[in-house]
């Protein structure tokens, strides 16, 4: 999975990895696979993020999807149990669904700004929403003609943690952490494009 290949995860995995395995054993006892993992953390970004924010909830949204981003971890967990659906179909079903993820958060975030009139800033993130979905696809897009593309700025943990931080605090009343968050997002992100698109053209040009 992508996001196992960050730093930022490989320094964390190993203990979460440790307070999840109760929990992922006990889901493998009750014939839990991954796949059913995967699918209600994604569910449940989707329903917090387009819940709490759009209704200016910011620091409960943050911290219900932080919860559900963790199955993220969860799904790993339970595959290496044993649980079923541990294959090349739970891959692609992770990766796909983490888009959707990605997807709901900034959306319920241009939702936030629109309610409270602050066109700019809807854009902004917008362009945090379609910056990260070209990250992800390039890099895939790259995997596919057999090149690599990890290279860049802000991969997905990075801009969740952004993210979900900045809104947490802005919830909680820091004046400016949210727009300051998403202009630093959007640069990142187009520069983390920018960055892979560079790597990709200078591998076809070695070939």
């Amino acid at each position: 999975m992508a996001y196992d290949r960050t730093a930022m995860l490989k320094l964390l995995r190993p203990a979460m990895t440790r307070i999840l395995t109760p929990l992922g054993r006990a889901l493998v006892g009750r014939g839990i696979g991954p796949n059913a993992v995967t699918a209600v953390g994604t569910l449940g970004t989707v329903v917090s993020a387009l819940l709490f924010f759009p209704l200016g909830h910011l620091t409960w949204g943050a911290l219900a999807i932080t919860v559900f981003v963790l199955f993220d971890l969860l799904d790993g967990v339970v595959a290496r149990l044993g649980g079923k659906g541990g294959s090349t179909w739970g891959a692609f079903l992770d990766s796909t669904l983490d888009r959707v993820a990605d997807a709901a958060i900034f959306a319920g975030l241009i939702l936030y700004f629109i309610s409270a009139g602050d066109t700019l800033m809807a854009a902004v993130t917008l362009v945090c929403l379609v910056a990260g979905a070209v990250v992800s696809y390039a890099k895939a897009r790259a995997e596919g003609l057999g090149l690599t593309a990890d290279v860049g700025l802000a991969e997905r943990p990075e801009r969740l943690v952004v993210a979900l931080v900045a809104a947490c605090f802005a919830g909680l009343g820091v004046p400016y952490v949210l727009p300051v968050g998403m202009w630093l997002l959007a640069v990142a992100s187009l520069i983390t494009v920018g960055q892979r698109v560079v790597a990709v053209y200078q591998q076809t040009r070695e070939q």
